[in-house]
C-alpha cells in the first residue's frame, strides 16, 4: 500500500508536469511556422489540416505507436483548438487525408526543426553530464524496422538474416549523438540501412564542438573520421580494436603512453598523435583498448579515462527509450512511403527531446540526476495528460523533480544492451491514398 501511496503522488507531481505544454513549450508556434515558411510548407489556403496541426500531429504520432492515426488526432483536437484558437481551424479526418496533409508536408519541416531545435541542454548545475569541465557526448549508430512496402524496399535495404537471405522487414539506419547527463539524442543523419555507420558518423561529426568530449566504440575510430573529429575543436576517447598497431613514443606516469593514428591504406595525410590506453575489466579475461585525444595525463589521467568510456553505454540507454518506449519494442514504423518513414523517424526524435528536455529541467530545479526521473512515468503521464494544453507551473517542476520520482527501470547504465531481436509486430499503418481519393478530398476541402 506504501509503495502505491507514493507512486500515486509522483503521478500527480508529474501531471502538473508533463502535459500537452511539452510540445508547444520545446517547439513555439512562432517556430513552426517560421520553418514551414523556410521550407515552403506553409498553408496557401484553408484546410481541414493546416500545416502547423500537422506538425504537431507527427510529433504526437512518436507518444501514441499503439494508436491508429485517426485515434491521435482526435487525442489533439481540443487542446489544438484551446492553444490555436482562431488562427488554425481543425477538424476530424479520415486516414486519407491525414496521409495526404503529411504527403504535403514532407520531411524538410520536421527535419529543420530536429536540426533548429534539439541540442545538448545540460548546464554547469546538471548532475553527471561533464568530465573535468568537457560535456559528455556518445556517438553511436541505430536502425529501425521499416513497412515492407513497394516504396520502402527500393529506398531501404533488408540486412542479411542468420538463417540466410534477407530479413521480414527493410530498416533504415541512423547515427547520433547523445549528451550522456541528460540522454538527449541530437545531431542524428537518416539514410538507408546500405548506408554503413562510418558513411553517417562523418555527416554527425560536424555537430561536435569545442568543449565536448566524445565517446565511441571501436567500431569508428579510422584516420579520415579521427581527424574530422579533431578539427571540430571537441577531444574523443575511443575504443580501438587491439590488432591496431600503436608504437610507443612516450610513457607517461599513468600508465598510458604516446602514440600516432597513421593513414590506412589508400588514404593520405600526416599521422595523428594520439595517447593510448590498456586496461582489463575486472572478472573479464579480454584487454580493452582506447584512444584520446587528450595528450596531457594530468589533464585527464588513464584510470578516469578507462571508467568514463563506459558512460558511452548512456547512448544505449537514450537508444531504450526511443525505440522501445516511444516507437514500441519490436514495432515496425507505420509509415509506408520513404519520404513518410523519415518523417516519421524525425517525430519520434522530437517527441523524446521534448520529455527529455522538460524532464531535465525538472531535474535542475531539484537539484538531482536527471537519471532519477523514470522516463517510462513521464511518457504514460504524457499520454494520459495530452489533450490537456495546460500551462506548465514552475512549481510543478520543482515538486516532480524534489519527489524522487524512481530511476527508470529499463535504466542500463554500464550495461551491454540485450541482444536484438527481430521485429514481431507493426503500428497501425497508414494508407496510401489513392489518386481517386485525393481528388475527392480536394473537391470536399474546395467546398
Amino acid at each position: 500500500m506504501a509503495r502505491t501511496k507514493k507512486l500515486r503522488q509522483e503521478g500527480d507531481r508529474l501531471t502538473d508536469l508533463m502535459n500537452i505544454g511539452v510540445l508547444t513549450t520545446q517547439f513555439p508556434m512562432d517556430q513552426v511556422h517560421a520553418v514551414l515558411d523556410a521550407t515552403g510548407r506553409a498553408s496557401e489556403r484553408i484546410r481541414a489540416l493546416p500545416a502547423p496541426v500537422v506538425v504537431y500531429y507527427v510529433i504526437a504520432l512518436g507518444l501514441f505507436r499503439a494508436l491508429g492515426t485517426q485515434e491521435v488526432l482526435r487525442v489533439l483536437q481540443e487542446g489544438l483548438k484551446a492553444i490555436l484558437g482562431r488562427r488554425e481551424k481543425v477538424t476530424t479526418a479520415g486516414a486519407p487525408a491525414i496521409s495526404q496533409a503529411r504527403t504535403r508536408l514532407g520531411v524538410e519541416p520536421l527535419k529543420q526543426l530536429y536540426e533548429q531545435v534539439v541540442s545538448p541542454v545540460a548546464t554547469p548545475q546538471t548532475q553527471g553530464a561533464h568530465y573535468r569541465g568537457w560535456r559528455l557526448v556518445a556517438m553511436d549508430g541505430f536502425t529501425l524496422e521499416v513497412p515492407d512496402s513497394e516504396a520502402n524496399r527500393q529506398a531501404f535495404a533488408r540486412p542479411a538474416s542468420p538463417s540466410g537471405g534477407e530479413s521480414a522487414y527493410p530498416r533504415i539506419r541512423g547515427v547520433g549523438l547523445v549528451e550522456v547527463g541528460t540522454h538527449v539524442l541530437f545531431g542524428a543523419t537518416l539514410d538507408s540501412y546500405a548506408v554503413g555507420e562510418i558513411t553517417l558518423a562523418a555527416r554527425v561529426v560536424p555537430r561536435l564542438r569545442k568543449g565536448m568530449l566524445c565517446l565511441a566504440d571501436r567500431y569508428f575510430p579510422g584516420y579520415p573520421l579521427w581527424k574530422q573529429a579533431t578539427q571540430t575543436g571537441a577531444e574523443m576517447v575511443w575504443r580501438v580494436r587491439e590488432k591496431i598497431r600503436f608504437d610507443e613514443e612516450k610513457r607517461l606516469p599513468d600508465g598510458s603512453y604516446l602514440s600516432r593514428l597513421r593513414p590506412g591504406r589508400g588514404e593520405r595525410g600526416e599521422a595523428v598523435p594520439v595517447r593510448v590506453i590498456d586496461y582489463q575489466v575486472a572478472g573479464t579475461e579480454g584487454r580493452v583498448r582506447i584512444i584520446t585525444s587528450i595528450l596531457d595525463s594530468k589533464a585527464a589521467p588513464a584510470a578516469e579515462l578507462a571508467e568514463l568510456y563506459h558512460e558511452r553505454w548512456e547512448f544505449e540507454t537514450a537508444l531504450d527509450e526511443f525505440k522501445t518506449h516511444l516507437r514500441g519494442a519490436r514495432t515496425v514504423l507505420r509509415s509506408q512511403t520513404p519520404e513518410l518513414v523519415k518523417q516519421e523517424v524525425y517525430g519520434i526524435l522530437l517527441a523524446h527531446f521534448a520529455l527529455r528536455g522538460l524532464m531535465h529541467q525538472a531535474a535542475l530545479r531539484g537539484g538531482r540526476d536527471p537519471d532519477r526521473i523514470s522516463f517510462t512515468h513521464a511518457v504514460n503521464v504524457v499520454r494520459r495528460t495530452l489533450p490537456r494544453f495546460a500551462a506548465l507551473p514552475p512549481s510543478g517542476l520543482e515538486m516532480a523533480a524534489r519527489g524522487g520520482a524512481g530511476r527508470d527501470p529499463g535504466d542500463r547504465r554500464r550495461q551491454a544492451p540485450a541482444p536484438k531481436r527481430k521485429a514481431r509486430s507493426e503500428a497501425q499503418a497508414e494508407p496510401v491514398s489513392s489518386p481517386e481519393t485525393e481528388r475527392a478530398i480536394a473537391e470536399r476541402a474546395a467546398t
